[in-house]
């Protein structure tokens, strides 16, 4: 059995952000690679996620992720992928805001990238996405819990303004 990358600083998260959500009377919709599910998992376990929660993406393979989400053709470990993710899904799941995660989990490197390096980006509707680039340490789990709790913490963010 592979362990779980969601821990109690996950699930605190995933109650800031429906607290955040209720709030501003908005929706939201992830696109994840490297988390293969797991920030969409996280979040559907919210308070009310039934109502403001739209879905998730898990475009792992890059061909996913240049087709649906129309990222640019070549690297997908970029700042440039993770935005194209997160505004396409926007669009794709009509979402007020959204958050694209992709990165390099390892334990080996990717496109000459290290393992625990990481592009997520947030966006709103109507608005440019921002991306913000991570190197998180330890094995693929703590990478990926890593990312989602720092997806989560953007995503939270931006909402609140």
């Amino acid at each position: 059995m592979v362990d779980s990358a969601l821990d109690d600083d996950v699930d605190r998260l995933v109650e800031r952000l429906s607290r955040a959500v209720e709030a501003a009377g908005c929706s939201v919709a992830t696109a994840e690679s490297l988390t293969g599910g797991q920030l969409a998992a996280a979040i559907a376990a919210a308070p009310e996620a039934g109502v403001w929660y739209r879905g998730g993406i898990v475009a792992y393979h890059p061909e996913v992720k240049y087709t649906l989400l129309e990222t640019p053709r070549g690297p997908v470990v970029t700042p440039e992928t993770a935005r194209a993710m997160a505004s396409s899904t926007i669009q794709l799941l009509g979402a007020d805001y959204s958050v694209g995660l992709t990165g390099v989990g390892g334990p080996e490197p990717q496109e000459g990238k290290p393992p625990g390096t990481v592009h997520i980006a947030t966006c709103a509707r109507g608005e440019e996405p921002i991306a913000e680039h991570h190197r998180f340490s330890g094995d693929p789990v703590e990478v990926m819990e890593r990312s989602i709790v720092t997806a989560l913490a953007a995503l939270i963010a931006r909402i609140s303004g």
